[in-house]
């Protein structure tokens, strides 16, 4: 576990990095930029569950942790040879600090706040979840969260140097509402993501092997809509692609539904929604991006992604908790019917927005 916490510690850096470095290094084209980018993500996506899938059938699941030794050398190696430097009086001012400044610059007591409080709020909503009742320790470990998110938000507004400046959501709304979006747009594709394999083995009695096979479809379609996405938001902007994403996220969902109305239904069925999933994480993963860059000033794009990638964790807890709470301990066609509903509402939601902002934008540049 410890282990697991310090591998996400290092993967939430990652994303938000190598925003900031596009940003910064690179002027024009950014969004093509971006679709390469989202082409390896995608990539990873696609032939992960699947190499998952193999591995797990062959040799058991500790497996899966050894196959990303060489990945991480690669990585380190590539890294160490071709990210650019940074400013030299920047790095060596960072050298040179104390702990205790150190600590306040990257606000220790703000993350603490904020993982103490949101794992305890989570832990209390799931424990009372799946204990079928409310008792009093879930009333009491619930309330410590609320309590400490509390806590962490006039702890943010006060500090120096705030873990999350919730204070820069107020000066750039359309930067906040892009986060917004992007956190549901998290939720939905997450819900699909961890959801489906859970079905396919538990209702569907799908082999680890062929549910890797099956979710390989997901990732090759993003992987193929990423490069179209990147030219397609160049010329048009991003508006236009998030609109046709909540449009293939509710064709996705309402596909969810209907093919749980069949229990005999076939299986590949479900690469349909897979598909429409996968197209629109393509278009999502460099439009959203580039609707970030967009509306927010260059000089906080480090701030901005760093809220940016919090948003994308955000929405994946969410969709856990969402899986959790309709499922329970027992996945069913029931269950799954029912989640596909709230994520075609949740979509809906998504396409209505969007269109509303294609609207206005349109009637604000006439």
């Amino acid at each position: 576990m410890v282990f697991r916490i310090v591998q996400s510690i290092g993967t939430s850096m990652m994303v938000a990095v190598g925003m900031a470095i596009v940003r910064i290094h690179i002027r024009e084209k950014q969004a093509t930029v971006l679709s390469i980018l989202s082409i390896f993500l995608s990539g990873a996506a696609a032939i992960g569950p699947f190499i998952g899938g193999v591995v797990i059938h062959w040799w058991g699941w500790p497996a899966i942790f050894l196959v990303n030794i060489p990945f991480v050398v690669t990585s380190f190696l590539l890294a160490w040879r071709h990210i650019p430097n940074d400013v030299p009086s920047m790095t060596s001012v960072a050298r040179n600090m104390s702990f205790r400044r150190w600590s306040d610059l990257i606000d220790a007591p703000g993350i603490l706040l904020f993982t103490v409080g949101l794992v305890a709020l989570l832990v209390g909503l799931l424990s009372a979840k799946s204990s079928g009742q409310i008792s009093f320790s879930n009333v009491i470990v619930g309330l410590i969260g609320f309590v400490g998110l509390v806590a962490f938000v006039r702890h943010e507004l006060k500090a120096r140097a705030p873990f999350i400046p919730l204070r820069t959501f107020a000066k750039y709304p359309a930067m906040t509402w892009v986060n917004v979006e992007f956190m549901v747009v998290n939720l939905l594709f997450y819900s699909l993501f961890f959801g489906l394999p859970s079905y396919l083995q538990i209702v569907r009695h799908v082999s680890e092997f062929h549910t890797g096979m099956l979710m390989l479809s997901l990732g090759l379609c993003s992987l193929v809509a990423s490069p179209m996405a990147g030219r397609w938001i160049d010329k048009s902007g991003p508006r236009p692609a998030l609109l046709m994403s909540g449009m293939l996220m509710t064709f996705g969902s309402v596909w969810i539904v209907i093919m749980t109305l069949d229990q005999t239904s076939p299986v590949i069925s479900v690469c349909l929604a897979l598909a429409a999933f996968g197209i629109s994480n393509g278009l999502n993963s460099v439009a959203m991006q580039a609707a970030l860059f967009k509306s927010s000033p260059k000089e906080i794009i480090g701030v901005a992604s760093g809220i940016f990638n919090t948003s994308r964790y955000l929405g994946t807890i969410l969709s856990s908790l969402l899986i959790s709470s309709v499922m329970g301990d027992n996945f069913s066609f029931e269950g799954f019917r029912v989640l596909g509903i709230i994520l075609t509402l949740i979509a809906l939601s998504l396409v209505f927005v969007n269109w509303r902002h294609k609207e206005s934008g349109q009637l604000h540049e006439s």
